[in-house]
């Protein structure tokens, strides 16, 4: 099974934290979705007619483009792709482009589910984050959606927002839950370097934020979650039973899936690719019929240590007996002594086939993934 994730290059405005590829130029998007249509077709050939089961339109801000842009875009796929399998077509969508009107389109195409880019239902930390929607849209996108026949959302909160209390917090994530949603993601605040964001903490007219504070967020977090039957499966996303994203699970599970669009990245099992990060250079090179992307072979100890960092991540865990087929009796007795250290310090638990992290050891799961890796 495989997926596409289709890269929707345009904002109305630039967050002050987001460092994705995108403009807030939007002259050119007819001519970027008629370089989508002509790259799914020089690429037909990649996923070796694999049948697809999740497509992902991701951003930028996908919900930019009209219901009848879409067709245009799933017409294209259906004509390259086998999607006789097709399960669940994402939509990530701002709550301000979230109008009656566009849902009831967006009802007649294939999409049937929505992820919201809500961050926050504050409005003070909307304005912090230069997001382009408001509270108000934010509480009445959910139910309108709902109404109108989703049945799939998801929804993005932010914590470690400065300035967000742990009240703050707990109100926030409350509101959520009396939400008809069926899945949340939700992130740190991270001070990306050349975003707006770093420019405000770096001239004081922002404080940093607080790890402590965040780390707080965290561990309530999954606490009121796990409490509200919405359950975290990876260290990000949490989920009614049966409700987790299949998109982005196939990542964690290493499947295949080819990404369209600049910027979109790509996965065939050996190599991964990905697009040139310019809107311009995309357009341009689509049209001469050349794929404008670069390339790299995995490693085995590459692939490895690919694995260690997303189990780690997920409720899965990391699994003793698939280690038996990616490396040396060595090495697993070495990560096993590492894994008892965790979980000694309360970072991590051990069964006979594996090893979970704790809720205060996701808070460090990139950290005790890297601590176990293969060192060319």
């Amino acid at each position: 099974m495989a997926g596409i994730y289709l890269h929707i290059p345009f904002c109305k405005q630039a967050c002050h934290y987001c460092d994705f590829h995108f403009s807030v130029n939007q002259d050119k998007k007819n001519d970027l979705v008629a370089a989508l249509l002509k790259e799914a077709s020089i690429r037909k050939e990649e996923l070796q007619n694999e049948p697809i089961t999740t497509i992902y339109f991701g951003g930028g801000t996908p919900s930019l483009l009209s219901a009848d842009a879409l067709l245009r875009i799933f017409d294209a796929l259906a004509e390259n792709y086998n999607l006789s399998s097709l399960q669940e077509v994402t939509l990530e969508a701002n709550p301000d482009d979230l109008t009656a009107a566009y849902l009831r389109e967006l009802r007649h195409t294939p999409v049937n589910r929505l992820s919201i880019g809500i961050q926050s239902f504050r409005e003070v930390d909307l304005k912090l984050m230069n997001r382009a929607h408001d509270a108000k849209q934010a509480l009445r996108c959910v139910p309108e959606s709902a109404d109108i026949g989703f049945e799939n959302i998801s929804i993005d909160l932010i914590y470690g927002i400065q300035g967000l209390t742990q009240a703050d917090w707990i109100k926030n994530l409350n509101t959520a839950f009396d939400l008809p949603i069926a899945h949340l993601s939700s992130y740190c605040l991270t001070v990306e370097p050349k975003t707006k964001l770093a420019k405000l903490v770096s001239s004081g007219e922002l404080p940093a934020v607080n790890d402590e504070s965040a780390a707080n967020h965290f561990e309530t977090l999954n606490e009121m979650t796990e409490a509200a039957g919405i359950p975290w499966y990876e260290v990000s996303n949490f989920a009614k039973p049966g409700m987790e994203s299949k998109h982005n699970s196939s990542y964690w599970a290493n499947e295949h899936y080819v990404g369209l669009g600049p910027g979109a990245h790509s996965f065939n099992g050996v190599k991964r690719s990905w697009n040139v990060s310019s809107n311009t250079a995309y357009i341009q090179q689509i049209d001469k019929n050349v794929l404008p992307s670069e390339s790299e072979v995995l490693t085995n100890e590459e692939k490895f240590n690919e694995y260690l960092l997303t189990a780690l991540r997920t409720r899965k865990g990391l699994s003793f007996s698939e280690l038996n087929n990616r490396c040396d009796s060595a090495k697993i007795n070495e990560i096993k002594a590492v894994l008892k250290e965790k979980a000694a310090q309360g970072l991590a638990t051990i069964n006979n086939d594996g090893a979970l992290l704790t809720t205060k050891g996701l808070l460090f799961a990139d950290a005790i993934a890297s601590s176990l890796f293969i060192v060319p």
